[in-house]
């Protein structure tokens, strides 16, 4: 028996729940070929995973990598982890589908999530600028063999919007909705692998239930996956929302980074799944977020889809009696992303208002002025602590759980969970806390995500299933990132295999770009 790559001598966590057992896993071209016992097999690649598990590769299903994965120093953070698959789209903006107008206002908006827009030649050339137009098949395409990564893309609602309304609030016409249903018909035909909103960005927040259920229509298994109105202690509003939205159009639904209060927040997941909505969820392991400053402090009064109004009003006296609401704001707010003033990356507000000699108000407006809104922070939640520690567990351990990282690579102080979430999930939350059993991790990061985003070939080690497969050591591998220290590269995971090809080896790239664009 000859094949491309043998893995030998390690215990497969083989995806379905059960638990690891001794086996070989043999590749042919892009494919699993066998799983046993596989004495006398060779092949050009022999990995000996002795000491160590054999798992189908993670699906991170909230990754803000739709420029930054064209990065080799990305591809390696996400591979360091076990990520083989990261889906995009999230949170309603990306760079597709629209004219040059949208994807220049997608990539001014979410600047500090997900960075520049790029496209890249399969020559092996380095990522060029890509001004748009841009369908979802261009992007997909773009990915598809470039990078060692998967990547799945979600239709990106506020895009979407943007590209048929522009920045206006108003409610949809019947025309407009027309328009918008074509994009999302189009662009699931050019292989999107569901509908994302962002209900707390722009112009997403302006969509009512009405418009997001009659987007949903078309999507039958795909998901809706979205960034709620409301999180925290006001989950409520935002589920209510979603069982709406599912009810009316019968799309499965799947709510992106679901966390605060588990009191409040799991009686709404049951709620849910007792009116016989297909929920999901993911949840990073940490109690601090990172968004785009402007979402954080300003009132909705601020068009921030118009650029050029949100800074005249920032440079009146408009907000005067704004500011000062902020107050207990500003000491939980760290800079993450400041071009042309990267000397505040890594300060609080509070800091480096002190540092340029300003009031922290103040110095808010001058970085989201110069910055032309698009300074980027890590905040600290109200219920950081024990509680929020344990609610985070206790969220992480239900069955609709799934992992994301919800990862962003921008800037000069990111959040670490880029760097660390799926490694934290197998070291502390496995290892150290036994918040899962080592099957059940490999459940909620490979097989269920899977699943849920319709990537039926992958997420299990089976024969006949595409090659995408980790090799990690139980007792070593664990997240290094820190909020000081964000880009410190995960330990544990030294070997993977993506698509076939071997794309990480002792710990480094290979140089290997086999990563599919998945449904393009």
């Amino acid at each position: 028996m000859r094949f491309d790559v043998v893995i030998s001598g390690g215990r497969v966590l083989d995806g379905t729940g059960a638990p690891p057992y001794r086996a070989d896993v043999a590749i042919a071209g892009d494919r699993i070929a066998a799983v046993g016992r596989l004495d006398g097999a060779q092949a050009e690649t022999v990995i000996d995973a002795a000491g160590r598990f054999v798992a189908p590769g993670f699906v991170d299903c909230h990754a803000h990598g739709d420029a930054a994965v064209f990065d080799p120093a990305v591809q390696r953070a996400a591979l360091r982890q076990g990520v083989t698959t990261f889906v995009l789209g999230q949170d309603g903006v990306s760079f597709a589908p629209g004219s040059a107008e949208t994807v220049a206002y997608a990539s001014r908006y979410f600047a500090a999530v997900n960075g520049p827009p790029a496209m890249s030649a399969r020559s092996g050339e380095h990522p060029q600028p890509f001004d748009g137009p841009l369908s979802v098949g261009e992007l997909l395409g773009s990915y598809d063999r470039a990078v060692a990564l998967n990547t799945a893309y979600l239709l990106p609602h506020g895009t979407i919007r943007y590209d048929v309304m522009g920045p206006s609030p108003d409610p949809a016409t019947p025309d407009e909705l027309a328009a918008m249903l074509r994009h999302v018909e189009r662009g699931l035909s050019e292989g999107a692998a569901g509908l994302s909103s962002g209900l707390e960005y722009l112009p997403g927040r302006y969509a009512t239930a009405e418009e997001l259920a009659a987007l949903c229509a078309p999507l039958g298994d795909l998901p809706y996956v979205t960034h709620m109105r409301a999180y925290g202690a006001r989950a409520g509003v935002g589920m209510a929302e979603v069982m709406d939205i599912a009810g009316r159009s019968g799309a499965p639904v799947h709510v992106s980074h679901l966390h605060g209060p588990a009191d409040v927040l799991l009686p709404l997941v049951e709620e849910a799944l007792a009116r016989e909505v297909d929920l999901t969820f993911d949840t990073y392991p940490y109690l601090r977020g990172s968004t785009i400053l402007a979402m954080m402090v300003l009132p909705p009064s601020v068009p921030g889809a118009d650029t050029g109004r949100a800074l005249k009003m920032l440079a009146s006296d408009e907000l005067d009696d704004w500011w000062p609401t902020l107050a207990e704001t500003w000491p939980r707010l760290t800079v993450s992303h400041a071009p042309g003033m990267e000397w505040a990356e890594g300060l609080t507000i509070v800091a480096a208002a002190e540092q340029a000699d300003m009031e922290p108000a103040e110095f808010c407006r001058r970085l989201l002025t110069e910055t032309r809104l698009t300074a980027g922070v890590v905040f600290a939640r109200p219920d950081e602590g024990p509680e929020g520690e344990e609610s985070v567990r206790r969220m992480l351990r239900h069955p609709s759980h799934t992992g994301g990282s919800d990862g962003i690579y921008v800037g000069g102080h990111p959040h670490p969970r880029g760097f660390g979430a799926f490694a934290r999930f197998l070291g502390r939350h496995v290892r150290e806390l036994g918040d899962w059993t080592w099957e059940q991790a490999v459940v909620h990061l490979a097989s269920h995500p899977a699943r849920r985003f319709g990537l039926a070939d992958r997420g299990l080690v089976r024969a006949g299933l595409a090659a995408d497969v980790v090799v990690f050591d139980p007792a070593e591998v664990g997240d290094r990132a820190t909020y000081a220290a964000p880009r410190t590269l995960a330990t544990g995971v030294d070997d993977v295999v993506v698509s076939g090809v071997r794309v990480l080896a002792g710990g480094e790239l290979t140089g290997a770009t086999p990563g599919r664009a998945l449904g393009a």
